[in-house]
């Protein structure tokens, strides 16, 4: 009996340690708004990039997914921005209004 006295829990009266902060739903780039760009890497190739995407990485790795798989390219996606390899501003612009996600073309 002393051995299951002595393995009891011991509880602080301190309080509750603090609860982290929730993740916020959208990312602070979000607010201004999702944009369509060209780049143009030091090799020459070209690259639309897609910024400012809302939501969790996990949505946003998945909405890549639709894409390269909509444009028929490769690609990749880092945080809240969407890199596909080509100019496909086009069908990008027309697959995020077919979500319901507005979008405006930034750059020359």
């Amino acid at each position: 009996m002393a051995r299951e006295r002595e393995s009891r829990l011991v509880y602080s009266t301190a309080g509750a340690p603090p609860r982290p902060e929730p993740e916020p739903e959208t990312p602070a780039a979000a607010v201004k708004g999702i944009r369509i760009r060209l780049d143009r890497r030091a090799s020459g190739r070209v690259v639309t990039v897609v910024t400012g995407l809302p939501g969790p990485a996990r949505d946003v790795e998945a909405l890549g997914r639709e894409l390269r798989a909509s444009c028929g390219t490769g690609g990749t996606a880092r945080g809240d921005t969407l890199e596909l390899q080509g100019d496909h501003r086009d069908k990008v612009e027309a697959a995020l209004a077919a979500r319901g996600l507005r979008s405006k073309r930034s750059g020359g």
